[in-house]
Parts: structure tokens; sequence; C-alpha cells
């Protein structure tokens, strides 16, 4: 698995060079940086983004460099690109140079897309000697991650249709997902673009009022998409649709 893996790094990472080979090539519209969690539980959606994102970049004429590595997280290396895309890399996975290096980023007015187990917050996941990051908590919208039901097909309800982001995808879209719960809604902080309609699936603990992808107006560009658990997801093209507009809307300055 691991030889596999690097080897798709690596082509991912050639591809913006061998690009710029052609003449007639035209400028990239900016640099995305995307770092991978290495959790267990999420290698088979990473391996199937790789080339998903590599994809998304050929045709909407931005850079990518894709990245298990989370050593690249540091101020030298970010101020290469406009977007940070966080992919299942939970917050407690970063250290604390590496986060302090990704806040300034974002607080810099950089672009920030959250995938999925990219918004774990809370204190449960941490060694006792860790020092928890609350910033992220607050530039989450001051919600904190709760035990999610078990892998099932739901429908995603879009609130604000208007938006950049979900301009152009249905009203509702159905997607196989964990269904991320928390212990609260993050409504009051956060503006919502979409919610988990509870009504199409079994929940762990009812939300009633369940945001499930949503921006913080407080920072430039940020957006958080909470679904994307299995491989399966990146051939709904909803869910593609959204992915796309996501980094394009995070892109800009």
């Amino acid at each position: 698995m691991q030889t596999i893996w690097s080897g798709l790094v690596a082509l991912l990472a050639l591809l913006p060079a061998t690009a710029a080979l052609g003449s007639t090539e035209k400028p990239k519209r900016f640099r995305v940086l995307v770092v991978a969690s290495k959790a267990k539980d999420h290698l088979k959606m990473i391996a199937a983004a790789g080339p998903v994102f590599a994809e998304l970049a050929a045709k909407n004429n931005f850079s990518l460099d894709f990245t298990d590595d989370a050593d690249t997280i540091n101020d030298e290396n970010l101020k290469n690109y406009q977007v940070f895309v966080m992919l299942h890399l939970a917050p407690f996975d970063m250290t604390p140079p590496q986060q302090m290096a990704l806040q300034r980023f974002i607080e810099s007015g950089k672009g920030w897309v959250g995938i999925h187990a990219a918004g774990l917050t809370g204190r449960e996941f941490l060694d006792p000697k860790s020092v928890y990051w609350d910033w992220f908590e607050g530039f989450m919208g001051g919600i904190l991650y709760s035990p999610h039901p078990h892998y099932q097909k739901g429908t995603v309800a879009v609130e604000d249709r208007r938006h950049p982001v979900t301009k152009g995808l249905p009203a509702r879209f159905e997607v196989s997902d964990e269904w991320y719960e928390f212990n609260k809604s993050p409504r009051a902080n956060v503006h919502v673009l979409a919610t988990a309609d509870e009504s199409t699936y079994t929940q762990n603990k009812p939300m009633g009022d369940h945001p499930i992808i949503w921006t913080n107006e407080k920072f430039h560009r940020m957006i958080y998409i909470a679904i994307g658990h299995d491989p399966s997801i990146l051939e709904n093209k909803d869910y593609l649709h959204l992915l796309r507009n996501a980094i394009l809307w995070a892109g800009e300055k």
C-alpha cells in the first residue's frame, strides 16, 4: 500500500511541472496544497481522491500538490499556495508549529477547504499532555465533534443555492456517509450552505438543525464540507461539483 501511495503522490507532484512544458499552457489561476491524513480509516478515500483532484486541477487551470506529509505545513512552504485543502487531516494530527503556520496562512486571507475528518474538534482526541487548539474550534463555528451514526444513505438539503460554492447544485442530493454530528448547531457563528435532512437516515443523537456544509465569514475564504468519508462519494456528480466550486471559491483573492 505504501509503495502504491508513494507512487501516486510522486505522479501527482509532477503534474504541474509537466503541464508547464507546453508552450500554449495558460498561466495557472492559483496553487493548491492538499494535505491528506494517514489514518487507516480514510486511506481508501484518499487514494481515490488523488486522481480526482488532479483532474479537477487540469480542467480548471489551477496547480496542485497532493501529499500526506504534514511537514509541508510550514510558513516557508505555505507562502507558495493560495488554497489549503485539509483532506481528512484532523487538527490534532498536526503539531503545534504546523497548527500555528496554518492559522497564520488562513488569517492572512488565504483559502481553506476542510473535508470530513478535518472537522474533528474536541479534547477527547488528545493526549492529556497535548495542547488543545482553541482557535480551530472557534474557526469551525464553536462546535465540538460528537460520535457519528453508522455509515448510511441520506439526503443533503442545500439551503443557500446562490452562494458560489453551491451554485448549480440541486435543492437536494443523496449521498452515503457517516453524517457527522456536533454538540450543537454552528449556525449562530457561521453561514450555513447545506444541512443534513435527519428524516432521511438514522441519527446517533438528533441535532434538529444539522448544518453539514458551511463557511465562516470571519475569514476571507473558509469552507467546511462534513461529508466525504467513503471513496464512492467521488463518483457522485453533485459532490464533485461541490468540491470544484469550493476550491475555485477558496482560490479567489
